[in-house]
């Protein structure tokens, strides 16, 4: 038998069993639904049998298959859990190995993430996010559009802080300013906003000049000022299990005795040490997502949990607000950005549109006070 021969025959077997789990989801390859696969080389199969979830998306990256709605295909994927019938590549059971071994949000690699997502170009985020820039989920209770449900986020979390004029906020992983400068002219608070990533230092310094907002390119275990409240958006998901009891710590030493900390952060279902690989390798390095269990056990003795929100269903539509800015802006970003980013940068919008929208994913709105407010806190919805 020639050497093709058996190719071929392999070729098939891998096909075979790849379609077989898809099929659970609900998914067909080639066929007619816009959430089916369309394969366009022939050792897709192969690939994601070898590879796992890592070589699904780069299989997609580089164009070996191709999907009309990626967000209804991974919605289908994640709700099959098929993700946990993938092979791991030994790769990906050595970080997992290596994430229990060390600390990789350490002090000196908690720069990492904003050195390779967050500084990707202002120019990328300006045209995807609202203009307050937000990088994070909205709120869409009652808007119609991303501008408005971003600034209704924004104006939820002030009014669950009790933002008095006067008072001193905190913003833990401040992004681009969008919060500091939200809650300063809308709420008369002195903020001091901090970030890892120096675009981000840049753009909110820009946009904060004149407001009486501080802007500092810092890591949050350096603080040693004292606040009236503390916010953290979207910052927790690259803290590290091995921080958590540290960065709550740093929070209480830091927060006044009748303070508030409202912590905004994308939540998991399981407790882990990791998140999706590809996500990991391409997106977010270092990142982990963390579960109801070790928040409360990290919060334990330092906080009282005064209310805990879950609109993690508002991600979805966030995201896929985000998507269709990014792809309008294309013809222009594409001066600055390769095809393959192209890719890449779409696969990760829509496929974590389809993990919310699973309901896999969540996103959590935490109150926390250090004693308990007397009589307690009617909180806004």
């Amino acid at each position: 038998m020639s050497f093709f021969s058996n190719y071929s025959r392999a070729n098939d077997r891998c096909a075979c069993l790849v379609q077989q789990l898809a099929a659970t989801a609900g998914v067909g390859f080639n066929g007619p639904q816009p959430w089916d696969i369309q394969v366009l080389n022939p050792d897709f199969y192969q690939r994601v049998l070898q590879d796992g979830i890592i070589g699904f998306g780069e299989g997609y990256m580089e164009g070996w298959w191709d999907c009309e709605q990626l967000d209804q295909l991974f919605t289908r994927l994640v709700a099959a859990k098929l993700d946990e019938q993938l092979p791991q590549q030994f790769s990906m059971i050595f970080s997992l190995i290596w994430a229990r071994l060390t600390n990789l949000q350490s002090a000196q690699r908690a720069w990492t993430v904003g050195k390779v997502h967050y500084d990707l170009g202002n120019d990328l985020f300006a045209v995807m996010l609202d203009p307050w820039m937000q990088y994070s989920c909205a709120y869409w209770k009652e808007a119609d559009n991303l501008e408005a449900a971003q600034e209704a986020k924004l104006d939820l979390i002030c009014r669950k802080l009790v933002l008095e004029p006067g008072m001193t906020l905190l913003d833990i992983g401040c992004g681009w300013g969008g919060m500091a400068e939200f809650a300063a002219r809308r709420y008369g608070v002195s903020v001091v906003g901090i970030t890892i990533s120096k675009e981000q230092h840049r753009l909110a310094s820009e946009r904060c000049k004149g407001l009486d907002v501080d802007i500092r390119l810092q890591d949050y275990r350096d603080l040693r000022q004292q606040f009236d409240r503390v916010v953290s958006v979207g910052m927790f998901e690259h803290v590290g299990p091995r921080n958590y009891d540290t960065f709550f710590g740093v929070v209480r030493r830091i927060i006044a005795d009748d303070g508030l900390f409202l912590l905004h952060t994308i939540g998991s279902l399981q407790t882990n040490l990791s998140v999706n690989p590809w996500i990991e390798k391409y997106i977010f390095p270092n990142g982990c997502l963390p579960s109801m269990q070790q928040v409360t056990r990290s919060i334990e003795g330092l906080f009282v949990a005064e209310d805990w929100h879950n609109f993690g269903a508002d991600y979805d539509r966030t995201l896929m607000a985000w998507e269709k800015r990014f792809e309008a802006s294309w013809p222009k970003l594409k001066e600055n950005y390769s095809d393959k980013f192209y890719r890449m940068f779409r696969y990760y919008l829509l496929s974590c549109a389809g993990g919310f929208r699973a309901r896999n994913i969540q996103l959590w709105q935490i109150l926390l006070s250090p004693n308990g407010v007397p009589g307690g806190i009617r909180v806004p919805r």
